[in-house]
């Protein structure tokens, strides 16, 4: 993020100012009243909302992620893993490409939506990275309605076919495809009336999955990059109980945080990072910077899962922090375990890796190998 220093303090080329240390990050993250989240001219459902309306649609939003309503989907990404992982085994692959293949089987799988959309989301996440790196307005904005296209066919779709009820639960659940989320999502009544506008669920659905296919690609390559680099902890991870794979995989997020920053704005006049900022001006939280603030870890390039769990700030913190945590954890777990017990993975010495560009982070590629035991 490229950005002026002036007497009032950091401001990126936009004016805004931009908060890197971790207490202020954190600071202005859990205070919905001085600082909203509606940052954006477009709707975001629930994190671009605040107050009440936030608060319902967290309440209406977050049992989708709860641990038993995502028990279902574990057996079935493993399945997914393990058949992507085979397909790659024999020789070189890149691992920022089979994230994001698994991370549109993975979504489709939860969201109930048909395999043959699998080619058109793969060609979306594919041109959005290209938007988002271009920093072309105009074209992130095409990228985006033809993403709200996708998202409408299929709620047309699922309109003109059977409608769904309550969560299947007991002997009803089919424990091989589990509920269709987003039959559950359309049927969703609140207060004796339909929960949702089409508005509201096309944001739901974006939220849901435009952002994670891509951030799920991403992860995918800065874990397996680090673990090309530091091979030494790849055989303990490989039978590393659950959580402590969790805890391992958030870590090394957290050392080349993905998720680069997010915008508040400020509703009345106040002072952030010693900068005066006025009411209705935005500001950038930039996680990464956070992430990596010497004021909170004593050492922040030091590997330590256990140490820096409780500042560590890869899914943000606060009333808005990530909804799609567990699904994202669970997702990401399921693929490196996979791929460690596939064999070790290392480098492709014809290929470097190479990094993408701001106001990306992360990587473009990263070409590697998985080395089966003789």
């Amino acid at each position: 993020m490229s950005d002026t220093r002036t007497a009032q303090g950091t401001r990126d080329r936009a004016g805004r100012v931009v908060v890197r240390r971790h207490a202020e990050v954190v600071a202005a993250a859990q205070d919905p009243v001085l600082f909203s989240s509606a940052a954006s001219a477009h709707l975001q459902v629930p994190n671009g909302l605040d107050g009440a309306e936030h608060a319902r649609a967290r309440r209406l939003l977050d049992p989708f992620f709860a641990p038993d309503e995502l028990a279902w989907l574990a057996p079935v990404l493993d399945d997914l893993a393990a058949g992507l992982v085979d397909d790659v085994a024999g020789g070189p692959f890149d691992a920022v490409e089979l994230g994001a293949r698994y991370a549109v089987r993975a979504q489709s799988a939860w969201l109930g939506w048909p395999a043959d959309l699998e080619a058109e989301l793969l060609d979306w996440v594919a041109e959005n990275r290209a938007a988002t790196r271009s920093g072309d307005r105009a074209w992130t904005g095409r990228v985006a309605a033809r993403f709200d296209r996708i998202v409408r066919g299929l709620l047309d779709a699922r309109r003109a076919g059977a409608t769904a009820g309550p969560a299947p639960t007991g002997p009803e659940r089919d424990p091989a495809t589990g509920p269709d989320v987003t039959a559950r999502l359309l049927a969703q009544h609140d207060d004796g009336r339909p929960a949702w506008t089409d508005e509201e669920l096309v944001s739901i659905l974006r939220n849901w999955t435009g952002g994670d296919l891509s951030s799920l690609a991403l992860c995918a390559g800065v874990v397996v990059h680090w673990l090309t680099e530091h091979p030494e902890h790849q055989r303990h991870l490989r039978d590393a109980p659950d959580a402590a794979l969790d805890a391992a995989v958030e870590e090394i997020l957290r050392l080349d945080d993905p998720f680069v920053s997010n915008r508040r704005v400020a509703t009345r006049d106040t002072v952030v990072a010693g900068c005066p900022v006025a009411a209705g001006e935005q500001v950038v939280l930039d996680w990464r910077a956070a992430n990596r603030d010497p004021e909170a870890f004593d050492d922040p390039a030091a590997y330590d899962p256990e140490g820096h769990a409780d500042r560590n700030l890869v899914y943000g913190t606060g009333p808005h922090v990530c909804p799609g945590r567990l699904l994202a954890t669970l997702e990401l777990r399921v693929l490196v375990r996979r791929l460690l017990r596939a064999g070790t993975v290392v480098h492709d010495d014809a290929r470097p890796a190479e990094r993408e560009t701001a106001p990306v982070a992360g990587f473009r590629t990263v070409p590697v190998r998985v080395v089966t035991a003789p």
